[in-house]
């Protein structure tokens, strides 16, 4: 049974990310004034924090499996330091196809010094809303990982969500190894968003 200071914990995750939601639905001028009130109160009540997301590919081995894994993504309004956090695994939109997503694991963000092995290559800092994400195979090559060794630096405002549970088989899966601050954060998400069945049922392996 889920006890009431996880309820507590849960709502107020809900009511950060609908306020920030809604104010970036404002600044686009999607919604009104009048609108921002009741889209704040309509995500905390009906919306969900999480959904499923199917990633495929062995840039992400050993947390996701090579043959694929469901994973349960916590959604993010608006990426910025203060809501995704180095050691975070995070679901962005590839630089290649917007329409597409990636599962990387963010290693560096704005103001981080970024130091290459190769002596050729100038050190230099990540700006403002910039990040550096890569994969968790060390096994790859810059090219076949498709991560910033790659791409170079993405926006911070690319990134959709963070990985808070993986399910590889249905004997397989636990929560993702994140930041120690986001796995604090994402507790009670985790602890009241979390069907393991349902995951299971939207497994394509």
């Amino acid at each position: 049974m889920v006890s009431l200071s996880t309820w507590f914990r849960y709502i107020a995750r809900k009511l950060e990310y609908s306020v920030s939601l809604s104010w970036k639905s404002y600044k686009r001028g999607q919604i009104s004034d009048w609108e921002v009130h009741d889209a704040v109160w309509k995500n905390v009540f009906q919306g969900k924090l999480t959904y499923l997301h199917w990633n495929k590919g062995e840039a992400m081995a050993p947390t996701i499996g090579a043959q694929g894994g469901t994973l349960l993504v916590r959604k993010i309004a608006a990426a910025d330091p203060t809501r995704v956090f180095v050691g975070d695994v995070v679901v962005l939109k590839d630089p290649d196809s917007s329409d597409n997503y990636l599962v990387r694991r963010l290693a560096a963000i704005e103001g981080y010094e970024m130091v290459s092995t190769n002596e050729k290559d100038e050190p230099f800092v990540l700006e403002k809303d910039q990040c550096w994400v890569l994969a968790d195979n060390e096994k790859l090559k810059p090219k076949e990982a498709k991560d910033s060794r790659f791409y170079g630096p993405v926006p911070m405002t690319d990134i959709v969500g963070r990985v808070i549970y993986c399910l590889r088989t249905a004997v397989d899966h636990g929560p993702v190894q994140n930041s120690h601050f986001s796995m604090r954060q994402d507790s009670p998400v985790l602890e009241i968003e979390l069907d393991v069945d349902e995951m299971a049922k939207n497994h394509k392996a």
